[in-house]
């Protein structure tokens, strides 16, 4: 029985990280540029707004903030899903830098 839960929840992990992979590897750059350019320019806008230095990696880990804010109110796939995806973009980043 234990065997059957694990694999169970495995698969659901793995799920969630499989789409979140999907999503970060796949056609969006060509809606938005590479994550490389586009979490440049919003860090570029937040850090004229704020009056601060922001970085692409901060943008990341922001955004994965505001999903993990989403998911206090239940859990939604979506934001899971997303929440991965941005803090695997800001690991990229950040290491590149």
């Amino acid at each position: 029985m234990d065997n059957e839960l694990n694999s169970e929840h495995r698969n659901v992990r793995s799920g969630v990280l499989a789409e979140a992979d999907t999503l970060i590897n796949g056609e969006r750059q060509k809606h938005y540029g590479t994550p490389q350019e586009n979490f440049a320019a919003i860090a570029q806008m937040w850090s004229a707004y704020l009056g601060i230095s922001v970085s692409p990696a901060d943008v990341c880990n922001l955004m994965a903030c505001l999903k993990i804010a989403r998911l206090r109110n239940g859990a939604h796939r979506d934001s899971s899903v997303d929440g991965c995806g941005y803090l695997a973009l800001g690991h990229e980043l950040d290491a590149n830098s």
